[in-house]
């Protein structure tokens, strides 16, 4: 059995679980799709019993029958900007070589269902009807929307459905902030807006689900920025391990059933009176500096599934 491992090539997350399959004898197949086809290469054949053939990169060669199952981690888009027509090259190679890829048999996440998750208003539905409790959000593109909501509620977030944004000096990152009426002007209707009720708390949980394990971490903010967004503040973060509710435990696993995921990284505030609410869902998110602060085994579990995947 072959782990198919899809990443860039500068992924310190991707070589924790590499280097975790290797210390088990497990081999490895990493590539970056990115790379098809300069230097990644491909011939598959089809005898209608599944595909045969391989992958070969400048270094090694997988046998497609050998790969049992695939991670998907950060790998750079398929993208041909070579020969007369990149556009119509793009296109076949995404329904070629990416059609080749999605055939692996089992996935950590399956790309698809990844790119379904990662809505914002498809989690918090999702969430409601697994029996989560959410907070009141506002998508939209009308400034006169936005104000009446943020006036209706104590206390208001804006989020970005992106996380970064490019400029003219390289990548910005776009953190939660606090937003008051008199915030929203008429740039609102360039685009999609997300306001979402503030959630008091005593603190964040991280939760990392992989399978049927739960990981959670309890996030405590010792900061202004950090408690608006922890994210804007790393060095501000006191970690701790937590227990998951019965009752939370449940509802996310109904959550990730009806959303087909195996992985994802939740985020929770959890108020003063021990209540969860659900903020937001990563299918791809980041654990390693979790498991770093905490010692919980992510990676350990994450190796398991790749390597013991459900009949």
């Amino acid at each position: 059995m072959t782990v198919l491992v899809l990443t860039g090539r500068l992924d310190p997350t991707a070589d924790l679980v590499v280097t975790e399959l290797h210390r088990r004898r497990v081999p490895v197949f990493r590539c970056d799709p990115a790379d098809f086809p300069g230097r990644v290469d491909v011939a598959a054949e089809f005898r209608g019993a599944g595909w045969t053939g391989w992958l070969r990169t400048p270094h090694h060669t997988v046998d497609l029958g050998a790969v049992r199952s695939a991670y998907f981690r950060r790998p750079g888009p398929i993208a041909v900007d070579t020969g007369p027509a990149p556009e119509w090259a793009t296109a076949e190679a995404r329904g070629g070589f990416g059609g080749l890829l999605q055939a692996v048999p089992y996935w950590l996440n399956h790309p698809g269902r990844m790119t379904h998750a990662e809505y914002k208003p498809v989690q918090l539905a999702a969430a409601a009807r697994a029996g989560l409790d959410t907070p009141r959000t506002l998508v939209t593109s009308d400034p006169d929307a936005a104000r009446r909501f943020v006036a209706e509620l104590p206390r208001v977030v804006y989020k970005a459905f992106s996380s970064t944004v490019r400029s003219d000096d390289g990548r910005r990152f776009i953190y939660t902030s606090l937003v008051t009426p008199a915030d929203i002007d008429d740039g609102v209707r360039h685009t999609a807006h997300l306001f979402q009720e503030w959630i008091d708390k005593e603190y964040e949980i991280r939760l990392t689900v992989v399978g049927d394990r739960f990981f959670a971490a309890r996030l405590t903010g010792r900061s202004h920025a950090a408690r608006i967004d922890w994210r804007a503040d790393y060095d501000a973060i006191e970690y701790a391990v937590a227990d998951v509710p019965a009752d939370v435990r449940r509802a996310v696993t109904a959550l990730l059933a009806g959303l087909d995921l195996r992985f994802a990284a939740m985020d929770f505030a959890v108020r003063p009176d021990g209540r969860w609410v659900f903020l937001d869902l990563n299918p791809n998110g980041q654990w390693g500096w979790i498991e770093h602060e905490t010692g919980l085994p992510i990676k350990a579990a994450i190796t398991d599934a790749l390597t013991t995947p459900p009949r």
